[in-house]
C-alpha cells in the first residue's frame, strides 16, 4: 500500500510540473533548464538532483519551487549527501538560496538546510551550523536515489 501511495504521489507531482511547463509553453512563456537558472544566480547547478526538472520561479519575489518526483537523497564526489522532499522552496539571490524548505544533509543526524550560498570555490550550506565544501563537488549534475522517508 505504501509503495503505491509513493508512486501515486510521485506521477502526481510529475503530472503538475509538466502541465504547468505545458501552460508557459502555449503561453509563448518557456522556462530556462534549472542548472541555467541556478547558473545565472551564481550556484552551482548540481545542487538539486538531475530528474529536478520541473519549477515555478516567482521573478519580483525571487520564490523559487522545484520539483522533484520522489523523496531521495543525492551523493556528492566529495562524500557530502543532500536529501531532498518532492518539493523544495527557497528564495533566491545573487549567490544564494535562503529560506530553503524540504532540503536536509547529513552533519551527524539528518539537520535542515536553511540556505545555500556559494562563492568562486566554495558552496556553504547552513544547517543549525555554517559548513562550507568545495564547490566543485556541486557543478555536476547526479541522480538522486529514492528513499523511504525525508
Amino acid at each position: 500500500m505504501c509503495r503505491r501511495r509513493k508512486i501515486l504521489r510521485s506521477l502526481s507531482t510529475s503530472i503538475e510540473g509538466g502541465t504547468k511547463w505545458l501552460v508557459n509553453k502555449i503561453k509563448g512563456k518557456m522556462q530556462k533548464p534549472l542548472p541555467e537558472l541556478l547558473k545565472e544566480f551564481g550556484l552551482p547547478v548540481g545542487i538539486f538532483p538531475r530528474d529536478a526538472t520541473n519549477y515555478e520561479f516567482n521573478e519580483q519575489t525571487r520564490k523559487l519551487t522545484v520539483f522533484i518526483p520522489t523523496i531521495c537523497e543525492v551523493g556528492y564526489k566529495d562524500s557530502s549527501v543532500l536529501r531532498f522532499t518532492t518539493t523544495v522552496t527557497g528564495f533566491l539571490e545573487k549567490g544564494k538560496l535562503a529560506d530553503v524548505e524540504g532540503m536536509k544533509t547529513k552533519v551527524m543526524i539528518w539537520v535542515k538546510v536553511t540556505s545555500i550560498s556559494a562563492d568562486s570555490s566554495k558552496v556553504h550550506l547552513t544547517a543549525g551550523m555554517k559548513k562550507s565544501r568545495s564547490r566543485d563537488a556541486y557543478e555536476v549534475l547526479r541522480d538522486g536515489v529514492e528513499i523511504d522517508k525525508f
